[in-house]
């Protein structure tokens, strides 16, 4: 146990934070000591999808269990939740297991994929969840259905029900050979520029990850988060407004009643790409992703994405909603 740890390197954003106190965790027998009698105020994973404030207050708890912890070879993995996730997607694909080549290249950890429940062109993680571990805080460890873990569209029960459970690791089914998933626009686009006409998972893997880096900035030299906001679901009458005035307007159908517009394109047209100003801003690549571009703080990231809330509000109607998680207190 630590205290008054700047998480600052431990956040994708970059944002200078002071956790209260501080403790990594390595190994699952450290759950039932004394520290673990105590709701964590932050769970940290890979440090992705998260705004930092300047002080966390209570406990931060650091999940560093890491690996795979067991495998039947034919597709069915249990994986230690401090795991890298893009490394593990890629150590499926190695062992000719795919499914989640769409997810390859999203930041942060297994640990971490439950709770956002992650996605990305047309896939999302709950598909091959089979049991999520945890430490349910009052009762001790517990093993968690698909059903119990209520998955929604970037949303899960851990995320509604925060402080409750600690994922130690998560339980995923590959065995099933699914159809690949070309029906987002950029990948059969740049499937097409390779000349690949009968693509294989590797090559849809290859195209998701070329697409994401000519789009999306490298933590490492520009701090960001990933998507910072969720794509809007509208109604389809909404939708049909929207295309008298912008026919190029793109959405994805949920079901007869709704359809879902990418966030990025709204944020786009509302002429913020590239926005902001010398702390934080838009990505000038990539109008979905927030970027701090040199000594921001939490509170300013939050002030401008708030801006962009609003912008987007006003021009079409549409109200966007956060897919971070935002933790901590201003000073």
């Amino acid at each position: 146990m630590r205290e008054g740890v700047n998480l600052q390197r431990y956040n994708t954003f970059g944002l200078p934070a002071i956790a209260e106190r501080y403790l990594a965790l390595t190994d699952v027998g450290q759950l039932s000591g004394e520290a673990f009698t105590e709701q964590p105020a932050l769970v940290l994973g890979g440090g992705s999808n998260l705004v930092l404030l300047e002080r966390i207050p209570g406990l931060t708890v650091h999940v560093l269990l890491s690996g795979i912890e067991s495998t039947d070879g034919n597709g069915r993995f249990r994986v230690r939740a401090g795991t890298d996730w893009n490394q593990f997607v890629r150590y499926t694909l190695e062992r000719g297991c795919p499914g989640m080549e769409n997810l390859i290249l999203i930041p942060g950890t297994v640990g971490a994929a439950p709770v956002q429940n992650i996605g990305a062109y047309g896939a999302e993680v709950a598909e091959f969840i089979t049991a999520v571990h945890a430490w349910e805080y009052g009762k001790g460890m517990v093993e968690l259905t698909p059903e119990d873990c209520a998955f929604g569209y970037r949303d899960s029960r851990f995320k509604r029900e925060p402080g409750r459970f600690l994922i130690t690791a998560v339980d995923f089914n590959l065995s099933e050979r699914r159809p690949l998933k070309l029906e987002y626009g950029a990948i059969a686009e740049e499937l097409e520029r390779a000349g690949i006409t009968d693509p294989t998972p590797r090559d849809v893997a290859n195209a998701v990850t070329h697409i994401r880096r000519s789009k999306l900035p490298d933590w490492f030299f520009l701090g960001n988060s990933g998507s910072f906001f969720k794509n809007p679901v509208v109604e389809r009458s909404h939708y049909g407004n929207l295309r008298e005035t912008y026919a190029d307007l793109p959405a994805y159908p949920i079901d007869d009643a709704y359809v879902k517009l990418p966030a990025g394109w709204l944020i786009d047209r509302a002429g913020l790409r590239g926005a902001g100003n010398e702390r934080v801003g838009t990505y000038e690549r990539q109008a979905l992703v927030m970027v701090n571009r040199g000594g921001a703080s939490g509170g300013d990231i939050l002030a401008f994405s708030r801006h962009v809330q609003e912008t987007v509000a006003e021009k079409f109607g549409v109200d966007l909603e956060p897919e971070v998680q935002v933790v901590g207190n201003q000073d």
